[in-house]
């Protein structure tokens, strides 16, 4: 009976090990699910491999880990899945000119890697998640184009003062309030791009 149990036991490290070594692909391959993909741009996407560095629009670094997905114009409709925000070396997630829609997941604020969130030009809704501010290494900010609401957060406007944030756009959404410049450094360094308060 002990012999079992131990068996048991081994078998499902050695399952939680195969998953825990696939995590990348699963979190791919479940985005991959999520869409519409009529142009079959991610045919390469193949969840049988060991890690999805092969795969087209997927860059990784020596160590195998993703680091850009880079799908942009590329007709995918659909909603974005909050496990990419498990991607933990994520630097590029760039998705411009698609029909992705629903919200931004919160989740995406524990890419502390994301040097660039590109989703301008698609379907997205609600409010730009504050959890994004969490993300002192992003850099570009783009999230025009889409029909976002509620106010920019200002856990992400502190990004501009206090971190790397050079370009952020998020004109041509529902968005209300002004950015004022409330000291003289900070905002002279990044270039924001935000339409005036939204009329009823």
């Amino acid at each position: 009976m002990e012999n079992q149990a131990m068996v048991s036991l081994l078998l499902g490290l050695a399952i939680l090990a195969v998953v825990d070594g696939n995590s990348e692909v699963d979190i791919l391959y479940s985005q991959r699910l999520a869409w519409t993909d009529p142009n079959n741009v991610l045919q390469s996407w193949d969840p049988t491999l060991v890690n999805p560095c092969t795969w087209f629009h997927v860059t990784c670094n020596n160590d195998n880990s993703v680091i850009r997905v880079d799908l942009g114009e590329a007709g995918l409709a659909g909603p974005l899945i909050p496990q990419l925000g498990m991607l933990a070396n994520l630097q590029y997630l760039e998705l411009f000119g698609n029909r992705i829609s629903g919200s931004i997941p919160k989740e995406l604020g524990k890419l502390s890697h994301l040097v660039s969130l590109d989703l301008q030009q698609n379907l997205l809704s609600g409010p730009i998640p504050s959890s994004l501010g969490n993300i002192e290494s992003l850099r570009y900010l783009r999230l025009n184009g889409n029909m976002l609401t509620g106010e920019i957060p200002i856990e992400i406007l502190n990004l501009i003062r206090t971190g790397n944030l050079r370009v952020m756009n998020v004109s041509g959404n529902y968005l209300v309030g002004t950015i004022r410049r409330s000291e003289q450094t900070g905002f002279t360094v990044t270039t924001i791009i935000q339409d005036r308060r939204a009329s009823n």
